[in-house]
């Protein structure tokens, strides 16, 4: 089991190494070390630069292990064994990161696709409109704010009585103190 100093996570997107967990394995790696990474999708989502990364590790003397790839877990001990399951591993990983890449780009295109269908109707494709719904002061607003005004009711006790949450109290507090005329 490894040490939890030696666990290094990552919680940004796999679509670039400029993270910050990214960089701190790829600073403390050492020859002879094993890293264990839990899917080719968080080494990266561009063909060529997944394989620039297992190049790096390569050429470090890093054993890279992906757990959704079992074959990176055997470990052989004949020269034979290891040519074989390194060209099974590179031929994977060819067709994977390809595989990540289109699945980026076609994240990208969807996306592109979505923004102009709302800049053009000002709605998606569900009919929403565009941007975050405006919220609606609660019927007895007023009465609250007075009272958590005059400071007869606490913040948490107003959120109740109003049936929101803590962020659209605030956001509502925000925009209702900004009124020219309450």
């Amino acid at each position: 089991m490894p040490k939890p100093e030696n666990i290094i996570s990552d919680k940004q997107s796999g679509k670039d190494f400029n993270r910050p967990g990214c960089q701190s394995l790829k600073e403390r790696v050492r020859e002879g070390d094993e890293i264990f990474i839990t899917s080719i999708y968080r080494l990266g989502r561009d063909k060529d630069a997944i394989k620039d990364e297992l190049r790096f590790f390569k050429e470090k003397g890093v054993i890279v292990h992906i757990l959704n790839f079992p074959q990176t877990m055997l470990v052989v001990c004949d020269e034979h064994q290891r040519s074989v399951m390194e060209l099974v591993n590179n031929l994977l990983i060819e067709v994977f990161s390809f595989i990540a890449q289109e699945e980026r780009e076609n994240i990208r295109r969807r996306q592109a696709e979505g923004i102009a269908l709302w800049r053009k109707t000002g709605k998606t494709k569900t009919g929403r409109p565009y941007g975050r719904p405006k919220i609606q002061f609660p019927s007895n607003w007023k009465k609250v704010y007075a009272l958590w005004k005059e400071k007869k009711l606490q913040s948490k006790e107003a959120w109740y009585l109003l049936k929101i949450s803590k962020n659209v109290f605030y956001r509502l507090l925000k925009e209702y103190e900004q009124r020219p005329s309450k």
